[in-house]
């Protein structure tokens, strides 16, 4: 048997839902080796989600949206060159896009493996893939590494997903978490649906996050922090939330990450690869309301119509 690496980089560096999703990959590898330093090249964004984790040794900042225009290219070429000297041991690429695999032949990894459904060309770059099954939840799609590097599979993924920052003294002591935006064209719920909602829902206190418009003429049960939340926050509203009210979006996985009582809407997205990831979640989806199961038929697409959020304001309300 091979020695473990004593250097790893994960390459994983977005969006905040796929980061969330690649936390048990950080988890399992650290409980196998847990003498191997573990470097994670992250969106600057989501690196508080990483941050302080115990599987996680450095983070590397890859500030993509500095990346762009001709300038950014140029920056882009010079973050790149900065990488040379790293020669991990091992590299893995969740990410499996032409770019992130042209990270690990930049980082010269001594290995490199990614994922059988890689796109743009990116397992040309790969030493060994990882085997994808179609129709496969994310989190089981990224676990599919572990394998190959002989490390079984956990029967239940750990996330190491934990408040740092207590949440706002200034919320009520019992709460519905409410992030109605996504940026999915059709994922997000419309101002006139936010709205009645809310009515819905009171008088039980509403607290409104997420980036995007909050409608005028909240009622007042609501607490709007639209725009206002950064993510630590964020991460502590959702441990002291009652429940959570969420459309498919980076915070509804990681309320599921953290196994709060969440129900999660889904208009067009397909909640068996990208739901909720929990026993404890719920899913509202082609006007029915279920518990989740990643083995439960795909229902038609359809908006969120006025007698849903009765359902679902009737469920924010229920005590766990």
């Amino acid at each position: 048997m091979q020695p473990p690496p004593a250097s790893i980089l994960l390459i994983k560096p977005g969006s905040l839902g796929d980061v969330v999703h690649a936390l048990p990959v950080a988890a399992a590898l650290h409980e196998a080796w847990p003498d191997s330093k573990l470097s994670w090249v992250i969106d600057p964004r989501w690196q508080p989600i990483v941050q302080g984790n115990p599987a996680v040794a450095e983070c590397v900042p890859f500030p993509r949206q500095d990346f762009r225009g001709a300038a950014g290219f140029v920056r882009a070429a010079k973050w790149m060159a900065a990488q040379r000297g790293r020669h991990p041991e091992l590299t893995i690429d969740l990410q499996c896009l032409l770019r992130s695999a042209l990270i690990a032949r930049a980082a010269r990894s001594r290995h490199t493996i990614g994922l059988s459904d890689a796109r743009e060309g990116a397992d040309a770059f790969y030493d060994e893939t990882a085997r994808v099954a179609p129709g496969r939840h994310a989190i089981d799609r990224y676990l599919s590494v572990l394998p190959l590097l002989g490390i079984p599979v956990p029967e239940r993924p750990r996330f190491h997903l934990v408040s740092r920052q207590a949440a706002s003294p200034a919320l009520p002591e019992r709460f519905v978490l409410l992030h109605p935006y996504a940026r999915g064209a059709g994922k997000s719920l419309d101002g006139a649906s936010i709205r009645a909602l809310c009515e819905r829902i009171a008088p039980t206190p509403v607290v409104l996050v997420g980036i995007g418009g909050a409608p005028s003429g909240l009622p007042e049960n609501v607490i709007d922090l639209t725009n206002r939340t950064a993510l630590p926050e964020l991460v502590g509203m959702i441990a002291q939330a009652a429940s959570v009210v969420s459309v498919d979006s980076g915070p509804m996985h990681l309320a599921a990450a953290m196994d709060s009582r969440l129900l999660s809407i889904h208009t067009w997205s397909d909640p068996r690869l990208v739901g909720p990831y929990s026993r404890k979640a719920w899913i509202w989806q082609g006007g029915k309301l279920r518990p989740q199961d990643l083995r439960a038929p795909l229902l038609p697409e359809r908006a969120v119509a006025a007698k849903d959020l009765e359902v679902i304001a009737a469920w924010a309300q229920t005590p766990a």
